[in-house]
């Protein structure tokens, strides 16, 4: 078995993997400390949404690993529960465990643009049939859907700037639904609009705060819970920007 100070940094890796990836504080810290005790070393986790706490028992020394969240992938947080619970099993020595994680740290796996782009068009045209819209508005919430979600992918491709991106996909959304209530050819702009930003709304972000929440995580809840309220008035901002602007420009040209 390798040295202490080596299963202690590990730990660190995993955690941050996993905080960084969407997973919820709950499972960092008991993910990490099964690897601990699995490995015979009896380590106390605690997380947050920007740091986290690797402790020994037997030692005075804490392990600090700072983080920085990046966007939702919930395969490799999938992979690294898979990896932990296969070495507290007894499945994998301490060595695979190692060479497994630094495999998925490597990784930047994204699925292809026509992928992405019809499973947006698809998400979009879900809720549609919860309002019995027609068939015509079916078909513009798939189109409308896909043209703010590649709006907002490619504004974050040029800006870091937090909620810029979703903002200026709902903006797009706004506009095109408005337009085509105006100009005759949608039937309801508002249900074209809750319809095509669906692909845009924060639903892992608000589910991991309830979570959070429920699992008396409070302060780590609260971040999320703020995080997606900003994201959804950044959205919302948009849309009635667009909306705005197209109703100006074409109430001009009446």
């Amino acid at each position: 078995m390798p040295s202490e100070k080596v299963i202690i940094e590990l730990c660190g890796r995993v955690g941050k993997l996993l905080l960084a990836y969407g997973a919820e504080t709950g499972r960092v810290e008991g993910t990490v400390e099964y690897i601990g005790a699995a490995a015979g070393v009896p380590i106390s986790c605690h997380a947050t949404m920007t740091a986290l706490f690797v402790d020994v028992d037997t030692d005075t020394a804490t392990h600090l690993v700072k983080v920085r969240t990046q966007d939702f992938d919930l395969r490799k947080v999938d992979a690294v529960n898979t990896l932990s619970r296969q070495f507290t099993a007894g499945q994998i020595n301490f060595t695979a465990l190692q060479s497994g994680i630094a495999r998925i740290e490597a990784q930047h796996r994204d699925y292809p643009w026509p992928i992405k782009i019809l499973g947006a068009g698809l998400v979009s045209v879900a809720p549609m049939l919860l309002f019995q819209a027609t068939w015509a508005d079916l078909a513009l919430a798939f189109g409308v859907g896909i043209a703010g979600y590649l709006a907002a992918q490619l504004t974050a491709r040029h800006t870091a700037t937090p909620y810029i991106a979703v903002a200026a996909g709902g903006a797009v959304i706004g506009l095109l639904a408005t337009a085509l209530q105006l100009g005759g050819v949608g039937t309801s702009a508002d249900n074209i609009i809750i319809s095509a930003l669906m692909p845009l709304v924060p639903g892992v972000a608000i589910t991991n705060s309830l979570r959070e929440l429920i699992a008396k995580h409070t302060i780590s809840g609260l971040v999320r819970a703020v995080d997606a309220v900003m994201v959804a008035g950044a959205i919302g901002g948009g849309v009635v920007v667009g909306s705005a602007l197209i109703t100006l420009m074409m109430g001009g040209l009446r």
